[in-house]
């Protein structure tokens, strides 16, 4: 069935027990994504088992018999599948038509055609929930904003919440990676409210001095390691343009990463790039086109991981800088000289 959305929130924070299985699903991949974790939480911190959507469609049955075994260990669990497509309908419709089932599913898609499959069988059957995730926009995405710090730890004032929609360019994955940052830099927790000023977003946030230091993470990215080296050897001294480096390629890395996941479930990379609208600047398209045929999704995660935990040993464990920075981009360059 879909889901009401004045009734989501508590749908998730108090999932009913007898719905087995939860489409997330639409244009705005990290609203789904964000949607999904708050389901974890509200089914006890659930542990993430991940199933891979074409294991579902190579064995349907295996689906239902997953989700109805107990945990090794106990405690809860939720099944993962990431990106789901209309290959696990079939494991799906098994699924729904079980007597019962211990763990619940969970599929995290892009967008679906109204005559998909496993849209159609999600938003008709009483044992399943489906809910759509449309890209927020102005006053909505710094609402979201406000909310995602709020969750953090953080009191954002509507200006600083509309300076963080803006420099996220209303990605959600953007604006809460940024969020985190500045929590952890302040210190801030649930618990304990700090205020997020924009003194905080100058020092740290994407926004601050990014100029050309795109091009330090494309070459990176792009494999090419000779334009690299050079890029890395005219880097002026001190380390000071590091961080801001580090976060131009984290928001390359959160670019391409829904657009890969979405060639993995099937689309061309024309069509992936075409959903972009009008974000995708016409120059970048031949560097984009490289990344996605180069860069699977799990190289990808794997990437923004370690670029991830480069920026904080930047921030808090006084690495070498310079050396850090370069070997971090040589490792990257050498990954995406290679073929996924």
């Amino acid at each position: 069935m879909k889901a009401v959305k004045a009734n989501l929130s508590r749908a998730l924070d108090r999932p009913d027990p007898a719905i087995r299985f939860y489409l997330f699903h639409g244009p705005d991949e990290a609203g789904s994504r964000s949607l999904a974790i708050q389901l974890l939480k509200g089914l006890g911190d659930a542990e993430k088992f991940i199933v891979m959507g074409q294991a579902v469609k190579s064995d349907p049955a295996a689906l239902a018999d997953e989700a109805g075994a107990m945990a090794l260990f106990g405690g809860k669990r939720a099944i993962w599948i990431e990106p789901a497509g209309d290959e696990i309908s079939e494991g799906v419709e098994a699924l729904l038509e079980t007597p019962a089932s211990e763990s619940a599913v969970i599929a995290l898609a892009g967008q679906l055609r109204k005559s998909s499959p496993l849209l159609k069988l999600a938003e008709s059957h009483r044992l399943a929930l489906s809910h759509i995730s449309y890209v927020p926009e102005g006053r909505d995405m710094e609402r979201v904003v406000a909310e995602l710090a709020h969750q953090a730890g953080l009191r954002a004032s509507p200006d600083v919440a509309q300076r963080i929609a803006s420099a996220s360019n209303s990605n959600q994955a953007i604006a809460a990676q940024e969020i985190k940052k500045f929590a952890l830099f302040l210190g801030a927790s649930p618990v304990e409210q700090m205020e997020l000023d924009h003194l905080t977003i100058d020092l740290l946030g994407a926004d601050s001095a990014e100029g050309n230091l795109m091009k330090l993470g494309d070459l990176a990215l792009g494999g090419k390691m000779e334009e690299l080296l050079d890029e890395l050897a005219r880097m002026p001294q001190g380390g000071g343009e590091a961080i801001p480096a580090l976060r131009a390629l984290q928001r390359r890395l959160l670019m391409i990463a829904p657009l890969r996941t979405r060639v993995e479930q099937g689309e061309s990379i024309d069509a992936a790039l075409t959903s972009m609208g009008k974000s995708l600047f016409w120059k970048d398209k031949p560097l984009l086109q490289r990344l996605l045929t180069n860069w699977s999704a799990a190289r990808i995660a794997e990437a923004a991981s370690r670029v991830a935990t480069l920026e904080r040993q930047l921030i808090f464990s006084g690495v070498d800088t310079e050396t850090a920075l370069g070997e971090t981009m040589i490792t990257l360059a050498r990954a995406g000289a290679r073929r996924r």
